[in-house]
């Protein structure tokens, strides 16, 4: 490969890490979730089985290969859910960020070190201790770093927030040139209609200069305005608390013309198709129960400018 290079969330993608989902492991005990949507479906009984994730995620790695991207794959891990590679870091310019996860997952970073060193073990960094942040969180877009965060007092008690406030400071620290921009998502530990787990499950750019993006994600109004402020409102798609639910915001851009996206978004894929994006349709509804989808299963490496 010899490089890592990412600057926005659409230009031509070349090189991504999908994650797996062979051989996750039983389905988690209600203390051991990490998101209200998964906690939901273990309650109901309709987590998601293994051949069902395997099925679904093997059909958007089909997806990606048709459009020439290569595809890279985590060594794989007996009993330990790989599909949301995109918590595990992100690169931003040349750079490679290894996130600070959850400790319980530590493993599912071993099971990439290898692909990332054989780029360029020189060009990947890690943030202190005190940095907590996932990829979910960091959006990229031409001079901006995106990052959703929360920074209420019950910081400590909330599984659901991943991105502190040390992280907005340290991304600002570590690029200068980049205008950090950090936007407090609602969370719940309960409650999957309340929770933005990350930012983008209620925010993406997607085209050429165009966003999806539920306003009510946001705590604080304000922040929502910067979003307006830098696309526009006229080339916003908003979402509802549902379409947040089930995860519409969170599609994964081949190039700025073409996206993947999950076959049930019918109002999203007739808009992206008016604003000029050709859509890739596959299911995903089984993965979604884990509170995560196309993006949160990627972690691109190069994209073209």
């Amino acid at each position: 490969m010899g490089e890592f290079h990412i600057k926005d969330e659409v230009s031509p993608l070349r090189t991504v890490i999908l994650g797996r989902a062979d051989s996750p492991g039983p389905p988690p005990k209600p203390g051991e979730c990490y998101d209200p949507k998964s906690l939901q479906h273990v309650l109901e009984g309709t987590y998601p089985k293994e051949e069902d994730m395997v099925r679904e995620i093997e059909g958007f790695r089909e997806a990606l290969e048709k459009h020439g991207v290569q595809v890279l794959r985590p060594a794989p891990l007996e009993n330990v859910n790989q599909i949301f590679a995109r918590d595990l870091g992100f690169v931003i310019d040349d750079t490679f960020v290894r996130s600070n996860i959850l400790p319980r997952r530590a493993r599912e970073y071993e099971a990439i070190e290898g692909l990332l060193k054989s780029v360029n073990p020189k060009k990947i960094i890690q943030p202190p201790p005190d940095v907590h942040i996932e990829g979910g969180d960091v959006i990229l877009w031409d001079d901006y770093i995106f990052v959703g965060t929360y920074r209420l007092p019950d910081y400590p008690r909330m599984i659901t927030a991943r991105t502190n406030a040390r992280a907005v400071e340290w991304l600002q620290e570590a690029f200068p040139r980049k205008k950090v921009i950090a936007f407090d998502l609602k969370k719940s530990n309960v409650d999957p209609y309340e929770n933005a787990l990350h930012l983008d499950c209620v925010f993406q750019p997607v085209g050429k200069g165009h966003a999806i993006v539920h306003k009510d994600g946001f705590i604080y109004e304000d922040q929502y305005k910067e979003i307006e402020k830098i696309f526009g409102p006229e080339n916003l798609f908003h979402i509802d608390k549902q379409e947040m639910y089930d995860m519409t915001a969170n599609i994964f851009s081949i190039r700025p013309d073409l996206a993947v996206t999950d076959k049930h978004f019918t109002r999203l894929n007739r808009w992206l198709n008016d604003i000029g994006v050709q859509t890739e349709e596959i299911s995903y509804r089984e993965i979604a129960k884990q509170e995560g989808l196309l993006r949160c299963s990627t972690l691109p490496l190069y994209r073209e400018n």
